[in-house]
């Protein structure tokens, strides 16, 4: 009986430990400032395949892992929009990537993502992450999660659209915006770090 029940505690220390090292691998330390930020190649709700390298004139990138579901998220939502119709003609496009995996939150699978975009009239990519590889590649653990990428894809900014999620009327710092701003002058942003302010990502139950 004695074997029964050590055999029993090594059996649950093995899952623990597996599930501990899969944990590590879903939320590495990701990119920092500086980095060298990699493509990806997901699947755009309009059936096509999206990728950095499709922006071919792009002087940056504004990479926002985002969902259907996060309050933060949705509360953000007009905000993102209005930042790509403001920056997108000036090469600065918003490209949305949803982290979530679908069998945790069923509201945001690929048909709701769909959905979404169409009531909300998404002027952006909005793509999906099946497989969960590319949010722990950039170290994104929030939604909304901001990486702001330059010319050549290196991270100029990690963090929150701006300083408040729950009233867009009294926002007073505009991060990303002020980061555009500091790159379109040829010079280094003056913030490029906040929390990332939202709901957590949810990954795959192992």
């Amino acid at each position: 009986m004695k074997k029964v029940f050590n055999l029993a505690i090594l059996l649950v220390a093995i899952i623990g430990l597996f599930i501990a090292a899969a944990t590590i691998t879903k939320n590495g330390e990701g990119l920092k400032v500086g980095d060298t930020a990699p493509d990806f190649a997901l699947k755009n709700i309009d059936g096509k395949t999206v990728s950095l390298a499709d922006y071919k004139n792009a002087k940056g990138y504004v990479v926002i892992f985002t969902c259907n579901t996060c309050p933060y998220a949705v509360m953000y939502e007009q905000r993102i929009i209005e930042l790509h119709n403001k920056y997108a003609v000036k090469g600065y496009p918003v490209i949305a990537i949803n982290p979530n995996d679908p069998i945790v939150k069923a509201g945001d699978s690929y048909e709701k993502m769909q959905q979404r975009a169409t009531a909300k009239k998404f002027p952006f990519a909005y793509l999906l992450d099946d497989g969960q590889e590319v949010y722990p590649a950039y170290g994104a653990t929030r939604t909304p999660h901001i990486y702001l990428l330059d010319a050549d894809k290196k991270v100029q900014y990690i963090g929150a659209l701006d300083n408040n999620p729950q009233d867009a009327s009294a926002v007073t710092t505009k991060y990303v915006e002020e980061a555009i701003a500091a790159l379109e002058a040829g010079k280094t942003p003056e913030t490029t770090f906040t929390k990332a302010i939202g709901c957590s990502i949810k990954a795959k139950r192992f």
